[in-house]
């Protein structure tokens, strides 16, 4: 008798038979389905090989963001990006460069001259150009997309732009000279604006004119990378169509870039941990994730004519950022694998169609 794989095993037990194919296989003609890793899980073993067997592309999750890859003006890290740039060209996964200009995460050093003064407008845009270029080159032809500008626009006010830094010494235009510097530094790479909570109706029309702006100037955006960070209560169908038509109406690519869904109410800011906040996933949470799943991919796949590509933010609910935010310390459990890399009931509701 055949050995059943870990998979089939897991399946039985909760009256689901599925075939042995991952999450890749069940969507081949829809979109790619990608997963946010950092280079441990690239190194031979489990999480490598849940890689291999269910997605088809890639993120770095933190290893290409401006601090860890460009810690000090003359010297990059380049160390665990390659792991994954390496891992993905191995196995044959397409890999999305994440992010050439964030307002996070960026080294002191950007910002800053040798006596500690702000540099001036010029200083930024060099050192700017210089960033995308040199990271952009070093990954040409083995990273196909790449989000150039992530999270400009502020959750609140009437504001287009975040008050960073960029915005601050440069101005408005840093964001189009992002996108121009990368285009010249891999004209055949997908250009992408990712932001997040995109399904709120003020912080979307905010997006939308930016992106209008940058499109009827010219400025070459393929697409937009809607980060999908929700909760067991958000988004509604509604709002999530809604964001979809709306980007798509620009002629941009839309790709969800973060997806996970939190089991608590969704909350934007840091805090500290009260007496109330438990770590758990209770059978009700299970089922009202598995129920979100499922309305968010079947969304996804009646505009699979729009969406170009879903990417998990992270691998397992063995280590999710979740798990610090909003509130430190508390678990959450926001993916398809559980905290031992098996298929959770939200795998089933996604794969089932």
């Amino acid at each position: 008798m055949r050995k059943l794989s870990s998979y089939v095993l897991i399946a039985l037990s909760v009256g689901f038979v599925a075939p042995e194919k991952g999450l890749k296989d069940y969507y081949k003609n829809y979109f790619p389905i990608g997963v946010a890793v950092n280079p441990r899980m690239v190194q031979p073993g489990p999480d490598a090989e849940l890689i291999k067997a269910q997605f088809n592309s890639m993120t770095p999750e933190n290893a290409m963001k401006m601090g860890p890859i460009h810690p000090e003006e003359n010297r990059y890290n380049w160390k665990d990006a390659d792991a994954i740039a390496d891992f993905a060209r191995q196995n044959n996964i397409k890999l999305r460069g994440h992010t050439l200009c964030w307002h996070n995460q960026t080294p002191r050093w950007f910002f800053t001259d040798s006596t500690g003064k702000t540099v001036s407008r010029e200083v930024l845009l060099a050192r700017l150009k210089r960033h995308i270029t040199d990271v952009m080159g070093r990954y040409k032809g083995k990273i196909y997309a790449w989000d150039v500008v992530n999270e400009a626009v502020p959750d609140t006010g009437k504001s287009l732009y975040r008050p960073s830094k960029f915005y601050e010494i440069i101005g408005e235009d840093y964001i189009e000279k992002a996108f121009q510097y990368a285009h010249e530094a891999d004209p055949s790479a997908q250009l992408f604006y990712n932001d997040y909570n995109t399904e709120n109706a003020s912080k979307r029309e905010r997006i939308y004119q930016l992106l209008k702006k940058l499109k009827d100037k010219g400025v070459p955006v393929d697409g937009v990378g809607l980060q999908a960070h929700w909760s067991i209560y958000e988004p509604t169908a509604q709002e999530l169509e809604e964001s979809i038509t709306k980007f798509a109406s620009l002629g941009l690519k839309i790709q969800f870039t973060e997806v996970d869904v939190s089991v608590y109410p969704k909350e934007h800011e840091r805090r500290a941990r009260k007496d109330t906040d438990k770590s758990e996933f209770t059978p009700e949470m299970n089922d009202k994730q598995a129920a979100h799943y499922k309305m968010l991919f079947e969304v996804f796949r009646k505009h699979r004519d729009k969406i170009t590509g879903v990417t998990f933010w992270n691998l397992s609910d063995k280590y999710s950022w979740l798990d610090n935010f909003p509130v430190p310390g508390r678990k959450d459990y926001p993916l398809l694998f559980d905290q031992n890399g098996q298929p959770k009931k939200a795998y089933e509701s996604v794969v089932q169609f």
